[in-house]
């Protein structure tokens, strides 16, 4: 395979699973292959709506504008440096859809994955101050990690979902390590944190 062609592929992958579509691909997972599934269509479609405006369009709206503002190039906003401000961005549109989620009562495994969300972008902005994590491997940790909270709470084996997300994880890694966006140690640290903060809040927030 060509060089220019896995380039290609990685810029696919990367966009696929940016990762800020985390949370959003968690809770379309439980609507499909939990108990969940069971659950109105409109009630269903309004969660999903309500994370994906704050925890997908709003980021993805405020960090362009501010990229526009700032006159930088995609490549440029990718540096450690300027990305200060993206998290800041992030950061409050989660909490708002925490604050949110929490008036309208919803269910607390729907906030446990807000939350986790929110607690990983917070440990990558304390990071950041000194070293760069890859946040798209923050996302499938984040997956990895969400697959085996469910599993525990609903009784269920996940190792052929568990092999796929593995996969496609290490796949996801290559992608940023051939577009030189992170090295090997900044993909694994961001998947660590993924893993570690959505499996631990997700846990914490159903008991």
């Amino acid at each position: 395979m060509s060089e220019k062609r896995l380039i290609q592929i990685a810029k696919v992958l990367s966009t696929l699973f940016s990762p800020l579509y985390a949370p959003i691909w968690v809770i379309f997972g439980l609507f499909v292959f939990s108990y969940l599934r069971m659950l109105p269509w409109g009630y269903k479609f309004f969660i999903l709506l309500l994370v994906y405006v704050f925890t997908v369009f709003i980021p993805h709206m405020g960090i362009n504008v501010f990229r526009i503002f700032k006159r930088w190039t995609h490549w440029q906003l990718s540096h450690r440096e300027h990305r200060h401000m993206p998290y800041v961005v992030t950061l409050i549109s989660y909490a708002a859809c925490l604050v949110i989620m929490t008036k309208l009562n919803t269910a607390m495994f729907f906030r446990g994955i807000v939350m986790s969300a929110l607690i990983a972008q917070i440990v990558c902005v304390t990071v950041n101050a000194w070293w760069k994590v890859s946040t798209h491997m923050v996302g499938m940790g984040g997956l990895v990690g969400a697959l085996n909270a469910f599993s525990i709470l609903f009784y269920y084996n996940p190792v052929w979902p568990f092999c796929g997300l593995l996969l496609l994880s290490g796949a996801l890694g290559t992608s940023r390590i051939i577009l030189r966006q992170h090295s090997l140690a900044q993909v694994l640290v961001g998947f660590a944190i993924g893993y570690i903060c959505t499996m631990t809040f997700i846990l914490i927030s159903w008991m």
